[in-house]
């Protein structure tokens, strides 16, 4: 290469910001000391020494959770009228996704367990079992798609396919938990032609939702045309207490349907202590639930034995 050839990029997003140089290590060095000398007489800014590193190309750079690099692949072509075959180096730029990022989410979601002997072992989440199978679902199908949706730039982002493995695995322990059932009869009742799938009634009938098993597969665009590229996925709204907050701002009675009305709970400690001879039971057990939201006069009537 030419000795002569220089070159600079500048990336930034909020105050993280990356220099590539096509240059030298002392067109580097010199960049950063007029770059420490510019925020600090200009913006009085200080800039970290040991935040702010010089890197070869060909070694990792992390930057917003990525690591980017240059790639060192070489291919040979060889010319139909020629004997000689050529190489050439792609010094193309790739990012990654670091496996201590995918490991990381795994440890603080508390779904994994490393074996004294390095093996991994997938655990269900105490906190979940008390939530209605939707919300248990779709909190696992957020979380994998919140961190699919982050890394799928990433050249690697195939490596998520047992990010998702582990996921399921507890999600699956956390059902078979909650019904105190096996994993195997826990996949098998919930099992729709070979997908994990929940199924509910709305008021337009009866819907499904499955576990979240899209390909995996790098996407290939501009992230700044993605306006959904820096949304944190919010599972909170899956959680059984909001579940219950928003029954109780619904202003509805879940038995006659009144709007507008305050609303009681009525709560049972135990689902098996009903014994489905009563509609609104049914009701509680068909929804899994151990909650009813009803108005005033409802609560009343079920109480004094009158609400069937």
């Amino acid at each position: 290469m030419d000795s002569s050839f220089k070159r600079i990029q500048y990336v930034r997003y909020a105050d993280d910001f990356l220099i590539g140089i096509i240059g030298s290590k002392q067109d580097a060095e010199e960049v950063k000391k007029d770059l420490t000398a510019f925020l600090k007489n200009k913006l009085n800014l200080e800039l970290s020494s040991e935040k702010t590193l010089i890197t070869h190309g060909k070694m990792k750079a992390r930057f917003l959770g990525y690591d980017v690099t240059i790639s060192n692949l070489q291919a040979v072509y060889k010319g139909s009228n020629s004997r000689i075959a050529k190489r050439y180096a792609s010094n193309k730029c790739e990012i990654y996704m670091p496996k201590e990022k995918w490991i990381g989410k795994l440890k603080e979601l508390k779904v994994l367990k490393i074996e004294k002997d390095s093996s991994w072992k997938s655990i269900h989440r105490a906190e979940l079992i008390n939530s209605d199978n939707l919300e248990i679902l779709s909190i696992y199908n957020s979380e994998i798609r919140g961190l699919y949706n982050y890394y799928k730039l990433a050249k690697n982002v195939h490596s998520l396919q047992k990010f998702r493995y582990i996921m399921k695995f507890s999600m699956v322990k956390t059902f078979a938990n909650k019904y105190k059932l096996s994993v195997s009869k826990i996949m098998k009742k919930f099992n729709h032609e070979g997908n994990f799938r929940i199924s509910y009634t709305t008021k337009t009938g009866q819907k499904h939702r499955y576990f979240y098993n899209e390909p995996l597969k790098r996407v290939y665009e501009n992230p700044t045309t993605n306006k959904e590229i820096d949304i944190v996925p919010n599972t909170m709204i899956y959680a059984g207490r909001n579940s219950l907050i928003r029954r109780l701002q619904a202003s509805k009675c879940e038995w006659c349907q009144t709007e507008n009305t305050a609303i009681e709970m009525h709560h049972v400690k135990k689902l098996k202590e009903l014994k489905g001879k009563q509609l609104w039971e049914r009701i509680m057990i068909a929804r899994n639930r151990k909650t009813l939201a009803l108005c005033k006069k409802c609560h009343v009537d079920l109480h004094a034995g009158r609400l069937d």
